[in-house]
């Protein structure tokens, strides 16, 4: 594949690694861009509703608000990216959030949102993440191919995990400085540099679908697909139970424990710190390792998602709980590297964004139940019961999926189809990764 000459005025791009083709350096700046800015906005969405006079029910309920949709969405999202061009979803999800996350700015500087208002506002903000992730999932799929696919999807997923943790510090400053007000109007002004960053990508080496039969037809097609590979189910529902307690564990135990047994927040700031340094540790190991049963090492990776439960089941001091934490986050990388490998080297192009939205639907299905029930199941068996239950299912079915042969067998090609090669890109084998609104 030729590499485009080398230009005195673009050094940068010319010395840039023959993997990271056009599409690839602009999805991933647009990736940077989004996370900087929307991590810190869920942190001033917060504020802003307390600020109005809410409590913790009301801040509930607009994290709520944000959910619903996407649950309710993301499949009809994947069936409509593989049926029109992904940028075009990808641009209008990130206009819509864009127009959403600017006015719900307007309603907080102007000084009295109202709880009905925000809802509708990060309603809006979860009906265009739904649009847009298995968009963006099928559209880094194809834009890298090659031997080196595995290291162009862990620097991606590199770059967006230190985004996010640097939005989040960044909004939180922000916050405590001029108010939440001001971070979610930068939000808006972020989805709208990579709105336009994502309108220049290049689609011209994907085929044009040929007309369907319809929504209802692509859906049971992307059904079809994910359910005659066991592997895929399987680790799809696996990860419906692990998101769901994982996320249980996070967002309501681990904040009651830090309160009660470590002295406060910020032992649960450092805990989660440690959770992102794990991420980014995560990421650069894989950018280093080809494991050759990329599915069965992916899935020992879920065990360690187990510790931090176990953590704050005893509970472990703040250094205990951030070790765990670090692990889980070099962990949750060497799966999601492993799988979106696998994801690519074994999906059809065309497919790509119907199965990708099948399994964040199955990601994100059972998480609000879960948070729901926390409180209720602590009532019920006390928090340390609780978590310790949630540990040992972690390690239950995760300990299920390893009884599937292809998780245990699958391998990775050193050469694969060509369908998903972007028009920079090398042929060879392949990798994938998420990215979220």
């Amino acid at each position: 594949m030729r590499k485009p000459a080398a230009s005195p005025r673009t050094p940068l791009l010319s010395r840039r690694p023959d993997w990271a083709g056009r599409n690839y350096v602009l999805l991933t700046a647009a990736a940077i861009v989004t996370n900087l800015g929307t991590h810190g906005a869920l942190i001033a969405a917060a504020f802003a509703v307390i600020q109005s006079g809410g409590d913790g029910g009301d801040v509930g309920l607009v994290a709520a608000a944000r959910t619903l949709p996407l649950v309710l969405f993301l499949l009809i999202g994947g069936a409509v990216a593989d049926r029109i061009p992904r940028h075009r979803v990808m641009v209008a999800a990130n206009a819509l959030n864009c127009v959403s996350q600017a006015a719900f700015a307007v309603l907080v500087l102007a000084g009295d949102p109202q709880l009905w208002q925000m809802m509708v506002l990060t309603a809006l903000c979860g009906t265009g993440q739904a649009f847009f992730s298995p968009a963006a999932e099928g559209m880094l799929m194809s834009s890298v191919s090659g031997e080196q696919a595995g290291r162009a999807f862990a620097l991606f997923r590199m770059a967006m995990h230190g985004a996010g943790i640097g939005g989040a510090a960044l909004g939180g400053a922000m916050i405590a400085a001029v108010g939440p007000g001001w971070v979610l109007a930068i939000d808006a002004a972020a989805f709208a540099v990579a709105g336009a960053f994502r309108a220049f990508l290049d689609v011209s080496h994907i085929a044009e679908r040929k007309p369907g039969g319809g929504l209802l037809a692509d859906l049971r097609e992307g059904w079809q697909e994910v359910v005659g590979r066991p592997w895929l189910w399987s680790i799809v529902a696996q990860f419906a139970v692990v998101v769901a307690l994982v996320g249980a564990a996070e967002s309501v135990y681990g904040p009651l424990v830090a309160r009660d047994e470590l002295g406060g927040a910020r032992p649960w700031g450092l805990a989660l710190a440690a959770f992102g340094v794990g991420t980014l540790s995560g990421a650069l190991l894989m950018m280093r390792w080809k494991p050759r049963r990329m599915l069965l090492v992916g899935t020992l990776g879920v065990f360690p998602l187990a510790l931090p439960s176990a953590a704050l089941a005893v509970p472990l001091d703040v250094v205990g709980l951030s070790v765990a934490m670090f692990v889980s986050g070099v962990a949750i990388e060497v799966f999601g590297v492993a799988w979106m490998t696998t994801l690519h080297q074994e999906i059809p192009e065309e497919k790509l964004s119907r199965v990708s939205a099948y399994d964040w639907f199955g990601s994100t299905a059972m998480l609000p139940l879960s948070t729901a029930l926390a409180g209720p199941a602590e009532s019920l068996f006390g928090r340390s019961q609780a978590l310790w239950g949630s540990a040992v299912l972690i390690v239950v079915v995760t300990a299920l999926v390893l009884f599937v042969p292809d998780v245990r067998n699958l391998t990775r090609r050193t050469h694969t189809k060509e369908l998903t090669r972007g028009p920079e890109a090398p042929a060879a084998a392949g990798d994938s990764t998420v990215t979220r609104c």
